[in-house]
């Protein structure tokens, strides 16, 4: 019995779980971590696609450092938001989850600088603006669930 709650209680903190496989097969389950249900992780996902398209056209243009500065802050939002996912405690996790709201600030301005070097048009930055201040706003309402 006691085995049974030490497992139970792992179970409870795990920040993954087993994704069953639709077949029966053991042994083709992966790991799910908790991460991937939350929203603001898709989000930030989805922003990073477009962030690395746009770091493409820069490296095409030869800025290899715009492309690299883009393409660490994009991956900054989401990875935050996964890291923090794995922590032991609310405070340790929405301490993570301000260095990713942080980094679409970052990323706002890269785009701004971007639009007025004439390197993305100002429908691409104000549609990413669009989605970064959305989620600004996702990360600071889940914040306040953990609290």
């Amino acid at each position: 019995m006691e085995a049974k709650s030490k497992a139970q209680s792992a179970k409870r903190i795990a920040p993954w779980r087993r994704i069953p496989d639709p077949r029966g097969v053991p042994e083709m389950r992966r790991v799910k971590f908790r991460f991937e249900d939350l929203e603001i992780w898709k989000s930030a996902m989805d922003i990073a696609d477009k962030l690395f398209q746009i770091a493409n056209r820069l490296e095409e243009k030869k800025l290899f450092r715009f492309a690299d500065q883009l393409r660490g802050a994009g991956l900054s939002m989401s990875n935050n938001i996964a890291e923090g996912s794995g922590s032991v405690s609310p405070k340790e996790f929405s301490n993570f989850l301000n260095i990713s709201r942080r980094s679409t600030f970052e990323n706002a301005n890269i785009l701004f600088v971007l639009h007025r070097n004439g390197i993305i048009s100002e429908g691409e930055k104000d549609e990413l603006l669009d989605k970064l201040d959305h989620l600004c706003r996702q990360i600071t309402k889940f914040q306040r669930t953990l609290q």
